[in-house]
């Protein structure tokens, strides 16, 4: 269970929430809401105890599954399955038992005779964590998550970033924990993979708070809603499903615009009657107290909702090119004795429209990065043409340097602007005054994919490689990006699990992975959109 009491959360000096008093026990499922910068990933982070809060308190009962939106700080060097069997501590006990084993086969009795006790209870002490069904039970966790036997075999290291995000998500989901908090847990997921995991949560018994701008998962799974008002600084709860929660979302705002009207109108004879009499020097203080009195009133109302603020997007004017500016020959890549794909050759005319698909794991984007020179392929070759500017947004936001600052990560962005043209710029995607001067390391997700997207609109970029670019979004956010992909003029490589990216971009061609071929796209591929 988690109860908070009178917390306020600040981003710098820019107020969050404050006062925000409410519990979640067992069996409440809540759907965390709000817009990009609201501040739902600031306090998942205080609730999962990651982060302390400006004001109040946070009282925690029973273990927390805590699922951020970039897991960091995990082991590169650790197997997969490993990682998700470390949820209950088997995983150190099943590599003591394997190498206990070993001893067991000793010539020497001594030894032999002192490995079989350890042996006992070590696997006693596995029987009571769960033991063997229990690792069963993982498997069946990872298998429903799309992370096959070859996956978990492998060193976290050599997995892409979906993949790992997934296996955080499988060890949060195998855990003991009575309470999940889950931010953007559908984020990489496959399409089967999303169906299994709104299934898993519908008849979750424990706690839940979840973050996500998948409309469906919401209203299949919570009973609760808390919407984060940025125009407010409150947290809005609704004991309600998500149906009628917009329902009374919008009864709430119409009361407050209906009591609003009113008071107003009170509040405008007030002043008009203490504006006649304050004349006379008789009734001057009768007029005061009218004036005051209306002040009193209009600084009671609830404030209405006002329109969210959408970052205005628009991809950069692309710099003049050659006929292909960008080619790649022979392309292979893979991890150890794991092959990713092999023999890719790719082409990218002048304003050309291709879209990566293939299954997860299948190196979309690990092509992405070798096409940006951000890792080096084992094989083949990159050819830069003509008057070549890319422009690489990363799905993990690797372009980012999380230690510098909002403003610093855009100057180095665009060293040749000037300081008030890069604040321009900044503010048309939200960062304004002192938002600038925040480490890109604590940005929500959605402001991280807002300051990689501004990068872009400085870099002049006549090629884009966007790698799951509506990721994190709100639903207003990613429609502005989306008609910004309809309207840029270069050449995009895309990969994506949003069919609404695709259509958007009106392609031209598919490649698929991981055998490298190349097709020109037909409707029939959009159907594997949300699959692959």
């Amino acid at each position: 269970m988690i109860v908070a009491q009178g917390v306020e959360l600040r981003a710098g000096a820019r107020l969050l929430v404050e006062n925000a008093t409410f519990r979640v026990g067992p069996g409440q499922r809540v759907g965390l809401v709000g817009r990009n910068g609201a501040g739902k990933t600031t306090l998942t982070k205080v609730l999962a105890g990651e982060a302390q809060p400006a004001a109040g308190t946070v009282t925690r009962s029973g273990e927390i599954g805590y699922l951020p939106q970039d897991p960091r700080g995990v082991d590169l060097e650790e197997l997969a399955r490993d990682r998700v069997l470390s949820a209950r501590g088997l995983d150190e006990i099943i590599t003591r038992m394997r190498e206990t084993e070993g001893q067991m086969a000793s010539a020497d009795d001594e030894t032999r005779d002192k490995a079989m006790a350890r042996y006992a209870r070590l696997e006693s002490q596995f029987v009571t964590r769960g033991g063997y069904a229990a690792e069963s039970e993982a498997a069946t966790i990872c298998a429903s998550l799309s992370l096959p036997e070859r996956v978990l075999d492998q060193p976290l290291g050599t997995l892409s970033g979906g993949q790992r995000r997934r296996v955080e998500l499988a060890r949060i989901l195998f855990s003991d924990a009575e309470t999940l908090l889950l931010d953007e847990p559908t984020n990489h997921l496959d399409a089967d993979s999303i169906v299994w995991l709104r299934d898993f949560l519908k008849v979750w018994s424990g706690g839940l708070i979840v973050i996500s701008h998948d409309v469906e998962l919401l209203e299949a799974t919570v009973n609760a809603v808390f919407h984060l008002d940025a125009n407010r600084s409150v947290i809005d709860v609704y004991n309600v499903g998500w149906k009628a929660y917009l329902q009374a979302r919008e009864t709430d705002e119409k009361r407050r615009h209906r009591e609003r009207a009113n008071t107003e109108k009170k509040a405008a004879v007030l002043l008009q009657q203490a504006d006649k009499m304050r004349a006379k020097a008789t009734k001057a203080v009768a007029a005061q107290n009218m004036i005051k009195r209306a002040e009193k009133m209009l600084g009671g109302l609830e404030e209405t909702r006002q329109a969210d603020k959408v970052a205005k997007l628009r991809f950069p004017s692309p710099a003049p090119c050659g006929r292909t500016p960008l080619m790649a020959s022979g392309l292979s890549k893979s991890y150890g004795s794991l092959e990713i794909f092999t023999d890719v050759d790719l082409a990218i005319d002048k304003g050309s429209r291709v879209v990566v698909l293939g299954l997860n794991g299948a190196g979309k984007t690990t092509l992405l990065r070798i096409l940006g020179s951000v890792e080096k392929p084992d094989t083949g070759q990159i050819e830069a043409g003509h008057g070549l500017r890319i422009g690489y947004y990363a799905q993990e936001h690797e372009t980012l340097e999380v230690d510098r600052t909002v403003l610093e990560n855009m100057r180095s962005a665009a060293p040749d602007l000037q300081d008030a043209q890069v604040r321009t710029v900044l503010g048309s995607f939200l960062f304004q005054g002192d938002d600038v001067h925040k480490p890109a390391g604590v940005l929500s997700g959605g402001e991280k994919t807002r300051l990689a997207l501004a990068t872009l609109v400085v870099s002049g970029a006549n090629v884009l490689l966007l790698d799951e670019p509506t990721n994190n979004l709100d639903p207003a956010s990613r429609a502005e990006v989306l008609d910004a992909l309809r309207r840029y003029e270069g050449a995009v490589v895309l990969v994506t699990h949003d069919e609404g990216a695709v259509e958007a971009l009106n392609p031209e061609r598919v490649v698929l992975l991981p055998d490298g071929a190349e097709d020109l796209w037909n409707s029939d591929y959009l159907d594997l959109v949300s699959l692959a």
